[in-house]
């Protein structure tokens, strides 16, 4: 099930990006097998928590032994793509970097997950998602006027600037190897994502439309009083986004302010005082009777939800956004397809000590898992 159902994917167990690449190749109906090290636990170390290796299949490999490294050369002779996130040239050092990859599989694609992208100054340089999102701007532009910039958790660079680009540049170099018969390297980096994902902030800026004074620009919702976050009587919040002038009337109506003297909706002067005066107005009702006045309506309004929450919505039950695996609720695959329809995820499998079953699926006879064990390749016997 799944419009990628048929895919056989390697990856190595990295952290964040890497694994989320993977699972949404896995969740689209991708076969994949992760590689890790003897003795490696998932995290959070139970498998059904480890929601980011889930609907996967996993063997300890010792890439210390010869028989290790031949074993996993033979996983990539049989797969359609590759998923690795070491820091550059440590695969090549294995003798198993692009090149002889390729040339055994020609049609491979092998897909590279990296902070600061395999080349560059900072290519072999340590970071993390906040280092990277930094360095392409997008850091700097969220955030409060005065304050320090705030962190978008990791949103930005592990995930969407990362993984994402990773399994969408896996995906189209998939497509193009069907027509070609070859296989490439999508080299997937962080910094790189990050800053794709800021095009209509750099456009806004060459247009002078986008200010590099935090907190001053529209989207930052802290400057714009009908674009942002409110708190209400109950200490809860709500955001609402009436950016266009429909919306913006629906907004005063039901907050009862049409009709009245108003500035223009596009008065900057004006902003910081009509702020204040929504703030007042939002702190008069709890965060449950605005949802009540507004949500469904045209003000483009949402309640400010937490993780438990946001699960038991009405609108996210009903669009069964969230799946429960084995007791564990978890977002569901995403996008969403008429034909090919992925199934429900499955646990993720911990590599286990006896690794015939997973490697029989990928053409490994029996007795040829015994002579691999014998040499050491799933490392010393647990």
């Amino acid at each position: 099930m799944g419009p990628l159902q048929g895919i056989r994917v390697v990856e190595m167990a990295g952290l964040a990006p890497g694994p989320f690449a993977a699972m949404m190749l896995a969740d689209m109906g991708a076969q994949v097998l992760r590689i890790e090290r003897p003795g490696q636990l998932s995290p959070p170390g139970h498998p059904r928590l480890a929601l980011l290796d889930r609907s996967r299949s996993a063997v300890a490999l010792d890439l210390k032994s010869a028989a290790g490294l031949a074993t996993l050369q033979r996983l990539l002779d049989g797969a359609d793509a590759f998923i690795e996130g070491f820091r550059p040239g440590v695969m090549e050092r294995l003798g198993l970097g692009p090149e002889p990859c390729l040339a055994a599989n020609p049609k491979l694609v092998y897909g590279r997950m990296t902070g600061w992208g395999q080349s560059g100054p900072l290519a072999k340089a340590a970071g993390h998602d906040i280092n990277y999102i930094a360095l392409t701007g997008a850091l700097h532009s969220i955030g409060r006027k005065g304050e320090p910039p705030a962190v978008p958790l990791n949103l930005v660079g592990d995930f969407g600037g990362g993984g994402m680009y990773l399994a969408f540049g896996i995906v189209c170099a998939l497509l193009e190897a069907r027509q070609s018969g070859q296989g490439q390297v999508v080299d997937a980096a962080m910094v790189d994502g990050a800053a794709s994902l800021m095009t209509y902030m750099y456009a806004s800026h060459a247009a002078g439309a986008w200010s590099d004074v935090r907190g001053e620009n529209v989207l930052d919702g802290d400057t714009a009083p009908w674009y942002g976050v409110y708190e209400t009587a109950d200490g809860q919040y709500v955001s609402i986004a009436s950016a266009e002038p429909q919306f913006y009337a629906e907004l005063l109506r039901i907050t009862g302010l049409a009709g009245g003297d108003l500035p223009d909706q596009l008065d900057r002067g004006s902003w910081p005082a009509f702020r204040l005066r929504l703030a007042e107005i939002f702190r008069g009702r709890t965060r449950d009777a605005w949802c009540e006045l507004m949500e469904g309506s045209d003000v483009c309004f949402a309640p400010v939800l937490t993780l438990d929450e946001a699960m038991a919505h009405p609108h996210n039950r009903a669009r069964g956004t969230f799946v429960e695996v084995a007791g564990v609720a978890q977002p569901a695959p995403a996008p969403r397809f008429s034909r090919t329809v992925p199934a429900t995820p499955t646990l993720p499998e911990a590599a286990a000590a006896d690794p015939t079953g997973v490697l029989s699926n990928w053409g490994f006879a029996p007795h040829e898992v015994a002579a691999l064990r014998a040499e050491g390749a799933f490392g010393a016997e647990r």
